[in-house]
């Protein structure tokens, strides 16, 4: 039912609609970050209908510790790992079992470190039991309290967010500082939870891929932001923030796709081929003459949204096509 809610009580619609983030104006957002950065702006057109999940926050946290020097694959294993083992059973679809996310108070058994290391958590076994237990300590409701409250959960009415500041507002910085408390949970990772988990859009976890970016893009990576420090974590935020505004992680995410080798068949490649000749002739009295041609080849090869300088390929191809002459009689 696209009016949504439909009938008979059925949230699925709205449920599916508030995950995927639907009800922000994304044509709208693309052209404002455009017209407030160029690098976007020539990136941007090839990644369209880039969207940041609304996802629950404390499966945002458990997935964001997982994905410590982890890729996509083995984070989305351990998550299935985690909800078979320490998951109710919701039910069997197609004779394959359905389990519900674990709570933190499933997580915080005893035995639960030792079972995830065997189930090849390695040391991240070690911070989801002992993250589990400090929620626990903390409260049901402690780490929805450090939501954005522009994005609350679904059913529960907006509010006002808070003054806008360079280095994001008052609440994204308390969520951001108290989540820093959590056992595996370092500045990226804990920006990550604030972007897609507690609503603020103003989160820009800075990883390797997204310095890379700040380096060959903004011109980091020179004098006090050589490497990437507390402070130079901080300055790329706060430029990202500068440009794009309350959204900024939402358009670094649109330019962390970009960056990814997987989808780098989207990238335009263009080759221009120049082609010179030259002929040269060598005369020989008796067995005629011979032309030698030498083509050479360049291509300039360009990856334009990629920003790189252009790289030239010289080949040089040598035809050699012997005429011979029949000598003239006496």
């Amino acid at each position: 039912d696209e009016r949504g809610g439909g009938g008979g009580g059925d949230d699925t619609h709205d449920l599916i609609c508030h995950y995927l983030n639907l009800s922000p104006d994304l044509t709208r957002l693309y052209k404002q970050w455009s017209a407030a950065d160029p690098n976007f702006a020539r990136r941007a057109p090839a990644f369209t209908g880039i969207r940041v999940l609304q996802q629950d926050a404390w499966e945002a946290l458990v997935g964001f510790i997982c994905s410590s020097n982890n890729n996509i694959i083995r984070i989305s294993q351990m998550i299935h790992k985690l909800c078979v083992e320490y998951g109710p059973l919701i039910g069997e679809l197609d004779g394959l079992p359905y389990h519900d996310f674990p709570t933190p108070g499933t997580l915080a058994q005893d035995g639960v470190e030792a079972r995830l290391r065997a189930l090849g958590f390695g040391y991240r076994a070690k911070y989801l039991a002992q993250t589990a237990r400090m929620l626990l300590e903390k409260g049901d409701v402690w780490l929805d309290s450090l939501r954005n409250p522009e994005r609350p959960i679904l059913g529960v009415k907006a509010g006002d967010g808070g003054d806008w500041r360079e280095e994001g507002r008052e609440g994204y910085r308390r969520a951001h500082d108290e989540l820093l408390a959590l056992q595996g949970v370092g500045p990226k990772v804990a920006d990550c939870v604030c972007l897609m988990g507690l609503g603020w859009g103003e989160a820009v976890p800075v990883d390797t891929h997204v310095w890379q970016i700040a380096q060959r893009d903004y011109r980091f990576g020179r004098g006090k932001h050589s490497s990437l420090t507390k402070a130079t974590y901080d300055a790329v935020g706060n430029k990202f923030r500068s440009l794009w505004g309350k959204e900024a992680g939402w358009a670094h995410s649109v330019l962390f796709t970009a960056d990814l080798r997987a989808f780098s068949e989207r990238l335009v490649t263009k080759t221009e081929v120049k082609e010179e000749s030259l002929i040269k002739v060598e005369e020989d009295a008796i067995a005629g003459a011979v032309i030698k041609e030498e083509v050479t080849l360049e291509k300039t090869i360009k990856r334009e949204l990629e920003g790189q300088d252009e790289r030239k390929l010289i080949e040089i191809k040598a035809n050699v096509v012997r005429k011979t002459k029949r000598r003239r009689k006496a």
